[in-house]
C-alpha cells in the first residue's frame, strides 16, 4: 500500500463486557485484537473470514458506529475519535448486508436519498431533490423511482438505492459489509460491477467485507484474512491467492468453487470446533484445528508479520 491511504488503523481492538450470570464475573470478549491496515483511494481492502471472526465490527468502528476500546483510527490526517465523529461522519459512510432493513419502509425514496443532506448541509430543497435525482441516475435507477416505497423494488433495485443513499455526501470511504450476500448471483454481478464502476469513477476507498472469497478475488486489491478477532494473513490479492501462508487461508481457499469442472481440487476439511471468542486458547487460536500443529504453536502467540505479504504462523505454507 502507498501513502496516498485516505485511512490508517494501528492496533485496532473493541472489547465487550459479558455477563457471566448470578454471582458469577462477567468476562471479556476481545470482538477485534489488534489490526493495522490502510484503505486508498481508488483501491479496495477485502476483510474476509468465518462468521464471528469479527470483520463486521471492524466495520462498525471505521464506520463510527462504534468506538475502537483501543487502537487509533485516522481519517485524512485526523484522528476519529467520538467528540470528531460530527465532523468526520461525512466522510465515511456504510452499506449494508440488508438492503430491505436499511431503508425506512415509511419513506418514499426521494425522502430517504435527501435525509443525509438535510442533516449534514445547509442546501435548499430543491438542490437537495436535484443531487437525489441526479446519484439515482448514477446507480442505475429511473426517475419515476424517486416517489416509491422501498417494498416496490426488488432486492438488487433496493441494494442500489442503499449505494445512493451513501454516496450522498459524497464520501471519502466506502464501508460495504456483506453488500451482495443477500442477493442471487444473477444480482450480485450486477451490484458488484456497479460498485466497481462508482469507485474508478468517483476514486471512492472500499472496505469490503465478506465471506464470499470470489467475490473478494474480483473486488479486492488488498485482503486481510481475520480468524477469531485477529489477522492471522494480510496481503496483495494477487499474492494471497497464488500463494496463501497461513493454514487457514489454505483451507479457506480449498473451499472456494473453481469455474473449470476439469481441474483436480484437493479440499482441507477444518477439524474441531471454531473455539469461544470468549475462551481463546494459549498460544496460535488456530492450534486446535490446524493440520500442522506443533507443540510451539500451542505455547507461543505468533505475530503477523510486517512485509507485503505476511502471517501470522511459525510454519507457514508457500514460505520463501
Amino acid at each position: 500500500m502507498t501513502d496516498t491511504a485516505v485511512m490508517h488503523a494501528r492496533g485496532l481492538e473493541r472489547h465487550y463486557s459479558v455477563s457471566g450470570g448470578l454471582l458469577r464475573k462477567s468476562r471479556t470478549l476481545r470482538a477485534v485484537g489488534g489490526v493495522d491496515f490502510e484503505v486508498v483511494p481508488g483501491k479496495t481492502l477485502a476483510v474476509v473470514g468465518e462468521s464471528g471472526c469479527g470483520k463486521s465490527t471492524l466495520a462498525r468502528m471505521v464506520a463510527m458506529i462504534e468506538e475502537p476500546t483501543s487502537g487509533t483510527l485516522t481519517l485524512d490526517g485526523r484522528e476519529v475519535r467520538p467528540d470528531s465523529w460530527a465532523d468526520l461522519r461525512q466522510d465515511v459512510q456504510i452499506v449494508f448486508q440488508d438492503p430491505y432493513g436499511s431503508l425506512n419502509p415509511r419513506q418514499r425514496i426521494g425522502t430517504i436519498l435527501m435525509e443525509p443532506l438535510v442533516i449534514n448541509t445547509s442546501l435548499s430543497r430543491a438542490e437537495r431533490e436535484a443531487k437525489a435525482r441526479d446519484i439515482l441516475k448514477l446507480v442505475g435507477l429511473r426517475q419515476e423511482h424517486f416517489d416509491r416505497y422501498p417494498h416496490m423494488f426488488s432486492g438488487g433495485q433496493r441494494q442500489r438505492i442503499a449505494v445512493a443513499r451513501a454516496l450522498m455526501l459524497d464520501p471519502k470511504v466506502l464501508v460495504l459489509d456483506e453488500p451482495v450476500s443477500a442477493l442471487d448471483l444473477s444480482i450480485q454481478s450486477a451490484i458488484l460491477n456497479l460498485l466497481l464502476g462508482l469507485q474508478d469513477r468517483m476514486q471512492l476507498a472500499y472496505m469490503f467485507i465478506s465471506h464470499d472469497l470470489s467475490v473478494v478475488r474480483h473486488m479486492a486489491d488488498d485482503v486481510i484474512v481475520m480468524y477469531l478477532g485477529r489477522a492471522v494473513e494480510k496481503g496483495p490479492k494477487e499474492a494471497l491467492f497464488a500463494a496463501p501462508k497461513h493454514p487457514y487461508t489454505v483451507a479457506l481457499l480449498s473451499a472456494t468453487p473453481q469455474a473449470d469442472p476439469g481441474r483436480k481440487k484437493s479440499r482441507i476439511k477444518l477439524e474441531g470446533e471454531l473455539p469461544s471468542p470468549l475462551s481463546v486458547p494459549p498460544g496460535c487460536p488456530f492450534a486446535p484445528r490446524c493440520r500442522k500443529v506443533q507443540p510451539r504453536c500451542r505455547a507461543e502467540r505468533p505475530e503477523l508479520g510486517t512485509g507485503a505479504h505476511a502471517a501470522a504462523c511459525f510454519f507457514p505454507d508457500n514460505s520463501d
